[in-house]
């Protein structure tokens, strides 16, 4: 949250239970919940309507302190603890508001009806290519920013990052860059709310879906999510992370199902021997999704400034003995690369 919409949550310790249920009031819409602080402005107490109810069963009046009837039993993520697990926890209990405080004071409020998840990670996506299988739709707009359901394809995937708690993600562009520096710019000063901050990364040449994390700077956590910024998935990037962190990978490849029907019979042979026949098979695969968790580590392995492409760069490291792990995508995943693609998200999107 911004500080703005932190201030409606905030009581001193010292108001009345009167003074609650009427700051209380003024919430009403939005979660009905208060953070009771001291004169140092230290969280002390939480304030919901179910803490007075059940504060005025006990006997306590509505001239009474506030402190006679708030919760001091609270969550709140302070500063040095693990943010992903108790935001995890959170979620399993219910809980909707979460502070964060620093040293006992808040610095921000997290909204779990609306996030996902808190996931360490800074988010890479690509957006440089020219998309020419979707011309003429991409003559003259870049193809993350061709709508899909009425909203650029890029800006669904920047809202599914910020529903994980993601506050930095650098989007690298070359072609038509302009036009994607100028849509972000509009969207880092003017969006309302609370958002990720969107850096774009300018490639001076064409350098392939890997080669321009090299010129990435203001990296700050250890694992980095690097994408195709034009597919629409509904990959859970929490199970991702978790994978990704729990089996020691470098770097964990989203995997797409993919089947393959022939509509033979296809010959099992021996030399020109015939030894059976399979009636119209289909063969069951996994296809690269381009969607990557890696470690921060392995961009010192990208040279600056030279082209790479991310199964070159995925086959160097198996060759070298890292550690490459698969996790499935499950559920929606397409890729907008042909007119075709981009009528099917349109129409799925629509509904």
């Amino acid at each position: 949250m911004t500080q703005e919409s932190i201030r409606p949550h905030i009581i001193p310790v010292t108001a009345t239970v009167k003074n609650a249920l009427d700051v209380l009031d003024t919430l009403s819409g939005s979660i009905m919940l208060l953070f009771a602080v001291d004169e140092g402005n230290c969280l002390r107490g939480t304030v919901s309507g179910g803490d007075i109810r059940r504060a005025l069963l006990r006997g306590v009046t509505l001239s009474s302190p506030l402190s006679e009837a708030m919760n001091t039993r609270f969550t709140a993520i302070e500063t040095g603890e693990d943010p992903v697990k108790k935001v995890a926890d959170g979620k399993r209990r219910h809980l909707r508001l979460i502070p964060v405080t620093d040293n006992g004071i808040i610095t921000d409020i997290l909204n779990l009806d609306r996030l996902k998840a808190l996931l360490p990670i800074d988010v890479v996506m690509m957006a440089g290519g020219k998309g020419e299988r979707l011309r003429p739709l991409t003559f003259n707009t870049p193809k993350p920013l061709l709508e899909v359901g009425g909203k650029p394809i890029i800006d669904r995937n920047i809202e599914i990052m910020e529903d994980y708690g993601v506050n930095d993600i650098f989007v690298t562009v070359n072609y038509l860059h302009e036009k994607i520096e100028g849509h972000f710019l509009h969207r880092n000063s003017e969006l309302p709310g609370p958002h990720a901050n969107v850096k774009c990364v300018l490639e001076p040449k064409r350098l392939g879906t890997l080669g321009s994390l090299s010129l990435v700077e203001g990296l700050r956590h250890d694992n980095i999510l690097v994408m195709n910024s034009d597919i629409l998935t509904s990959i859970d990037f929490e199970k991702m992370w978790r994978h990704h962190t729990k089996s020691g990978a470098d770097l964990t490849m989203g995997a797409v199902p993919y089947s393959i029907s022939v509509p033979f019979a296809i010959m099992r042979t021996e030399g020109t021997r015939v030894t059976g026949l399979e009636e119209k098979p289909t063969y069951n695969y996994f296809a690269n999704g381009g969607v990557y968790m890696m470690r921060r580590e392995l961009l010192d392995r990208i040279p600056k400034g030279e082209y790479l492409d991310a199964p070159d760069f995925i086959k160097s490291l198996i060759t070298d003995g890292f550690r490459i792990e698969s996790f499935p995508i499950e559920g929606r995943w397409i890729d907008i690369g042909s007119p075709d693609d981009y009528r099917a998200a349109n129409e799925l999107l629509s509904h």
